[in-house]
């Protein structure tokens, strides 16, 4: 592997950026490393300090839109990704080696440089028309979070939205961002069909702690006045404690599903800390920069969950972990489930309503037929 220099890792351009480091993906033939050779000293502003990492869009030219899995642990067949890469920057997250895939980093790449596809509600509709579709719930923001800063502006989610509501189709939706909120109008709307359903992911009620580890998602208080506001709209909301990440966040679990659960959250799920490929030196980084008094005691529990490894991939043991401190995390989800009545009437999205609205040009043409 050859190595080459790499000036955009340099620590000082990563405020508000949540991996330390730009490191190659598994596919690359060159390996980066940081140095400094001194040529840089004209792009500093006048205190001497490198100017900030700018995010980068780039428009994904993909033709297809619902992609499909056969994962047998997960509930859902299909989902919709608006996005690949997430500037919300969280450290752990697991679609992090998606990006080696496009020849980038995991690392910053994974958050500075994004692919957006505004053509998302076109190639939706065109999918949802085609004869032999089959309705079955769509995911999203199950791999990259829909509701990332870009959206503001770019508002891919909400044609989306838009779409799957003039088909009625169902959806459920899993984010961190308080922007969700916008959209509550159009998920109302199909909640009252039986149609919609959202749950925030809600980490750690540490503002300091969510600000280290999800450097620009939403705040923990403006997530759970989220989960209040979807809530109220008539909108079947849940929280997601995820990823518990032992003698991090866990000792968060009880307060966590306890404020959800005041804000109006009906439902509740967990999934453990998944270090796949390339995130388990990204985390391991992070932990060292921020924990470094607690760094290796958290990679110790960590491995007594994944048999003596960072990582382990069997299905049905890859979200909970197996061991006896995986035990007592799902003994303690489960307590405080029930001890707050979370989880007690939690209904499937219909099915049944599914339907193709007329196109364009349609009504025109029945008129043309009777005439």
């Amino acid at each position: 592997m050859t190595t080459v220099l790499d000036i955009t890792t340099d620590r000082r351009l990563l405020r508000g950026r949540g991996a330390v480091s730009n490191t190659v993906g598994r596919y690359e033939k060159q390996q980066r490393v940081l140095m400094d050779d001194g040529w840089d000293d004209g792009w500093r502003d006048e205190d001497g300090a490198p100017p900030p990492l700018r995010t980068e869009v780039i428009r994904d030219a993909t033709r297809t839109i619902i992609a499909r899995n056969k994962s047998p642990d997960i509930g859902f067949d299909r989902s919709i990704n608006p996005y690949r890469g997430c500037e919300h920057g969280c450290i752990y997250c697991f679609a992090r080696p998606t990006h080696a895939y496009l020849g980038m980093s995991p690392g910053i790449d994974f958050e500075s440089r994004l692919f957006a596809k505004p053509n998302a509600a076109e190639l939706l509709r065109n999918e949802l028309s085609a004869p032999g579709y089959v309705p079955r719930t769509i995911a999203i923001g199950t791999n990259t979070d829909p509701y990332q800063p870009i959206e503001k502006k770019m508002r891919i989610m909400r044609s989306i939205l838009e779409v799957l509501r003039d088909f009625r189709h169902p959806v459920g939706i899993v984010t961190k961002s308080p922007l969700v909120l916008r959209d509550a109008d159009i998920l109302s709307e199909m909640a009252k069909e039986g149609l919609a359903r959202v749950a925030l992911s809600v980490t750690t009620l540490d503002r300091k702690l969510a600000r280290a580890m999800e450097p620009r998602a939403g705040t923990p208080t403006r997530r759970l006045q989220a989960i209040e506001g979807l809530s109220k709209a008539g909108i079947p909301t849940g929280v997601m404690f995820a990823p518990i990440i032992p003698a991090l966040n866990d000792p968060e679990l009880e307060h966590v599903l306890t404020a959800a659960r005041d804000c109006g959250a009906r439902t509740a799920g967990y999934v453990l800390l998944r270090l796949p490929l390339e995130i388990k030196d990204l985390f391991r980084e992070w932990l060292e920069a921020n924990r470094p008094d607690t760094a290796k005691h958290v990679m110790s529990l960590i491995r007594g969950m994944r048999g003596g490894k960072d990582y382990d991939a069997q299905w049905n043991v890859r979200m909970k972990g197996a061991g006896p401190y995986a035990e007592m995390i799902a003994q303690r989800f489960h307590m405080a489930v029930k001890r707050l009545g979370l989880n007690q009437d939690r209904q499937p999205l219909t099915l049944d309503k599914f339907r193709k609205p007329p196109a364009t040009g349609d009504q025109l043409s029945l008129f043309e037929m009777a005439s």
